[in-house]
């Protein structure tokens, strides 16, 4: 089920036996010579939506603009500043909370982002704890798909040493799995990127050439993301049902 394909009615419904809901949050921003650039927010939305064919689950709109100012040096990525974000997501989780929903579970698909969404929680219980909204009964999670438990193991196998970790090999897949007709095909070189800090976006640009941290999406097939696509659906299910539970 999708908010943004239900009317309110559809809604009010659903509150009547779930308080529960999914919301994919990513970026858009470069991926490589081969990776689009939505790949952060196309991975955990198309995840969303494969574990809402699965259980009854309401799927938020995809927050497809992220933390991502260390991209800005490559034509196409869009960036908020850290402030923004937390403003943004704070007003989303106050208005999901007006209408009855207490579990939030935020998918995520970009490394950039984990920081901020922590503190934009700790903005919201610190709302709750100055006293200024009771939201005593609100959960708030993260979970990281290309960190699950069985992700990191088909990683593993399928790429070793040359996942990486920014356009890797696992989430290109995903996304070639998710939009078969635009699968992109791209000479790397080197074949194994270079790894190392990550400052500014001029900085980032000076490092990395083509985008890519130690990896090679070369590697990416459709059928790597169909399996890390049925794979992660299964242990976000798990971890959701977890966290409902709370």
């Amino acid at each position: 089920m999708r908010l943004q394909t239900s009317t309110w009615p559809e809604i009010e419904t659903y509150l009547e036996h779930s308080d529960g809901i999914i919301v994919p949050i990513g970026s858009t921003e470069q991926h490589g010579p081969n990776g689009m650039l939505g790949t952060d927010a196309i991975c955990p939305e198309t995840i969303a939506f494969g574990v809402a064919e699965s259980i009854e689950i309401l799927v938020a709109p995809t927050l497809s603009i992220g933390q991502a100012h260390h991209h800005l040096g490559f034509p196409g990525t869009i960036a908020l500043r850290p402030s923004t974000m937390m403003a943004v997501l704070v007003d989303m989780v106050r208005s999901l909370y007006r209408h009855g929903f207490r579990h939030v579970y935020f998918l995520n698909g970009h490394g950039g982002n984990v920081a901020t969404v922590n503190s934009a929680f700790q903005e919201i219980y610190a709302q709750s704890s100055f006293d200024e909204i009771g939201l005593s009964d609100l959960r708030l999670k993260l979970c990281n798909w290309y960190m699950t438990e069985s992700v990191g193991r088909i990683s593993k196998e399928l790429f070793g040493d040359q996942e990486g970790s920014h356009a890797t090999p696992s989430e290109v897949s995903l996304t070639f799995y998710a939009y078969p007709d635009e699968v992109k095909d791209a000479s790397m070189s080197p074949t194994i990127a270079p790894i190392g800090a990550i400052r500014d976006a001029d900085d980032y640009r000076a490092q990395f050439a083509d985008g890519r941290i130690g990896s090679n999406p070369a590697l990416a097939t459709v059928a790597a993301g169909e399996r890390l696509f049925r794979a992660c659906v299964s242990d976000v299910i798990t971890d959701y049902r977890e966290f409902m539970s709370t």
